[in-house]
């Protein structure tokens, strides 16, 4: 086993959707940048398997849309617990984020008038959901990677990190961790670190994310001193595969939903306006629960979970809006 040493300005931990935007951001202001990965960069992660869309209030669908529209849906979604501040940079800022990634090179479905098409999601007033048929963080990836390469930031692929390094005072310097290829010891002194590595899905027996979650960021953060902050905080992605077992987990998205996809029951009986007036389209914690109300009143399927029926769309509407779900079957 070697020891490598290198020495950057901003380290980011995590090449996902968050890590390359904060890499990009940095490298504007002519900061040396580094990412690391624990697994392929772009490849590895959340974001890529990210397929239903973007949310963002163009009202170019639904002209009622708005940013305070945006914003009101999103606090009532998490149950007015979120931080108002935060949550309206979110929605204030997403119209912005979604163009610059066009200028990147994104590409996202539009309308036969030019403008970009907005499908509906969950919890949602309007229509303000962007999308690139049912891979859209594929195609966000895509064009962060490609970013990433014109600005010439450099990646370490394969890396997990143990520990931040940190000064007499507790300050932050950096990180060291161990190479999965070769078990060699890589140490990053870093300026500025910043822990992009997503949540902790493999805690439970089944989860639709990536293989990396593992919850990292949470332990390296909480081993350095940090507060961990809402942490029982956990969205539950309502719609999974659930059979055969070798794709248990595997993501179905919402846009089937957005689709028109309907829940069915043991019975053949559709549900979800029985728990809310929305249907299949309200938030995900509420579609959960109601799911799961469903398996444990006896009315699961055999396998354990319930049907997501799209057999009265057409065949071409299928392939057309949810190639990659149609794939996967």
């Amino acid at each position: 086993m070697e020891t490598e040493h290198y020495q950057t300005d901003v380290l980011i931990i995590g090449s996902g959707g968050a890590g390359c935007r904060a890499a990009i951001e940095a490298k504007k202001h002519d900061k040396d940048v580094i990412i690391v990965s624990k697994g392929l960069s772009f490849k590895s992660g959340c974001t890529t398997l990210a397929e239903g869309g973007y949310n963002a209030a163009f009202a170019y669908v639904d002209a009622e849309d708005s940013i305070q529209a945006h914003l009101d849906d999103t606090l009532k979604g998490g149950g007015y617990l979120n931080d108002p501040e935060l949550a309206r940079i979110l929605v204030e800022e997403a119209p912005d984020r979604l163009t610059e990634l066009e200028s990147y090179g994104a590409l996202f479905d539009r309308q036969e008038s030019g403008e970009l098409n907005q499908r509906p999601f969950g919890g949602q007033t309007y229509r303000r959901t962007c999308f690139q048929g049912d891979r859209t963080g594929h195609e966000m990836m895509t064009a962060l990677k490609e970013e990433i390469i014109r600005q010439d930031i450099q990646t370490f692929d394969e890396v997990m990190i143990t520990k931040l390094l940190q000064d007499s005072n507790g300050r932050i310097g950096g990180a060291c961790g161990i190479s999965l290829p070769n078990t060699n010891f890589l140490i990053f002194e870093a300026k500025s670190t910043i822990i992009t590595t997503g949540g902790a899905g493999w805690i439970y027996p089944v989860t639709s994310n990536a293989l990396q979650k593992t919850g990292d960021g949470y332990a390296l953060s909480w081993w350095a001193g940090a507060d961990l902050l809402d942490m029982e905080q956990v969205q539950f992605h309502p719609t999974g595969m659930l059979y055969p077992n070798s794709r248990r987990g595997v993501l179905v998205t919402e846009a089937v939903r957005g689709e028109g996809g309907k829940l069915i029951n043991s019975e053949g009986k559709r549900f979800m306006t029985n728990y809310d007036s929305r249907g299949e389209l309200a938030t995900r914690d509420v579609v959960s629960r109601s799911i799961y109300n469903e398996i444990m009143e006896g009315r699961g399927t055999e396998n354990g979970g319930v049907y997501l029926d799209v057999s009265h769309l057409s065949p071409e509407h299928i392939e057309e809006k949810l190639e990659t779900m149609l794939l996967q079957f």
